[in-house]
């Protein structure tokens, strides 16, 4: 007990509450925050990120001994950064004003950030749910569905994405450069220290029924969307790559068969209707590869994400000059493959031809003056977005 006194004495701690017209309960959680401040003998102080409260709010937090800081940029993140950057100490607890989490027991934050955490995010499915805390689409739902994909996206084991109780550094918090204004900051926070190797931790944490009566802030399809959305964003590979990958794959398998000659399974034939098909999978599976790097490159430039090695060598490859030879030569292919369609018309008078010897020259061509032609803009594209503003 000595050694924790001792060592909380030298721990400076910010607890930060965002706040939109959180009258009913904000003073319980400030006298909570403060109980647990003064039990465990930190250098602390509490702030209020009030983000536009008509009710009195920012009164009540000031009363209640709280440092108010009004942030007029409306939105979760917005009010959340306008807290970060008015803090006075070395690491932050965040949590929402609605008295749904215990400011009482943030110990087991406390301790992880001494140990070393960058960041320390809750657990709710490990801590506890109490009855009525968490709507049934969002417990068995939303979350689950939501921080599974973000395991698997950014290969993490991270239990709960989206719990509004953690604990950081101040500093490790600042670098990632968040840039969202609403409630997908609470993603990109986790995101972007994932990516940038923070060390996160996870402890249990207990969610109870808030005690306001007006309806959450939350809504539950918009702001789930705009999580998932943001996802995406930060894992373009899943969104576009992969699916591309794969797509194009599929294609180039079964139209070079299809290209051999037909096939037939049972009583059903595969010939050149199905090779304008699986033509049209390459295009497709292409199509979505350069969207990955388009999204990408914008990702990188806005400063919404981080670089990434391997997806850097794959841009280099696009790049202007290598795009604009490598568009060429599959355009060459493509006029080749059209002149020998042409070729076989003319040997039949330029007349009824058959068309499944010539569809098998045509569709070649036409794919590789598609794709060629996509390079090329993609290439051109990509200088563009890399085009530095001063």
């Amino acid at each position: 007990m000595i050694i924790f006194i001792l060592m909380a004495q030298r721990f400076q701690l910010s607890i930060l509450m965002p706040c939109l017209n959180e009258a009913e309960t904000l003073e319980t959680c400030i006298s909570k925050a403060k109980f647990f401040l003064d039990n465990a003998n930190l250098d602390g102080e509490i702030i209020v990120a009030d983000n536009g409260s008509t009710d009195g709010s920012q009164e009540i937090a000031r009363k209640a001994g709280a440092k108010v800081v009004n942030v007029t940029q409306k939105g979760y993140g917005n009010a959340l950064m306008g807290g970060i950057y008015a803090a006075q100490k070395e690491y932050i607890i965040v949590g929402d004003a609605d008295d749904s989490y215990d400011f009482t027991n943030l110990q087991p934050f406390v301790a992880a950030l001494q140990k070393g955490a960058d960041l320390v995010m809750g657990n709710r499915f490990e801590g506890g749910i109490k009855p009525g805390a968490m709507p049934f689409l969002h417990r068995y739902l939303g979350n689950p569905i939501l921080s599974w994909l973000a395991r698997v996206f950014f290969k993490s084991t991270i239990g709960d994405f989206h719990c509004g109780l953690r604990g950081f550094r101040t500093k490790a918090i600042l670098s990632l450069n968040l840039q969202t204004t609403g409630m997908e900051f609470a993603s990109e926070m986790v995101v972007k220290a994932i990516l940038l190797g923070l060390k996160i931790v996870e402890v249990p944490t207990l969610l109870y029924p808030d005690g306001r009566t007006r309806k959450p802030h939350l809504r539950t399809w918009s702001d789930g969307w705009r999580h998932l959305k943001f996802l995406l964003l930060y894992s373009p590979r899943w969104l576009f790559l992969y699916p591309g990958i794969l797509l194009t794959i599929l294609g180039l398998f079964a139209s070079v068969i299809l290209l051999i000659g037909s096939i037939s399974i049972g009583n059903i034939n595969f010939d050149i209707n199905t090779l304008l098909y699986t033509s049209l999978l390459i295009i497709m599976g292409v199509q979505s590869i350069i969207f990955s790097i388009f999204t990408y490159v914008f990702g990188v430039n806005s400063k919404l994400r981080p670089r990434d090695t391997l997806t850097d060598l794959l841009v280099k490859q696009i790049e202007l000059e290598k795009g604009i030879l490598i568009s060429l030569g599959m355009i060459l292919l493509g006029f080749a493959s059209s002149v020998g369609a042409l070729i076989y018309w003319s040997q039949n008078q330029f007349g009824i031809i058959d068309p499944v010897i010539s569809m098998r020259l045509v569709i070649p061509g036409a794919v590789l003056f598609t794709i060629g032609f996509q390079t090329l803009y993609a290439s051109f594209f990509i200088s563009i977005l890399n085009t530095k503003i001063k």
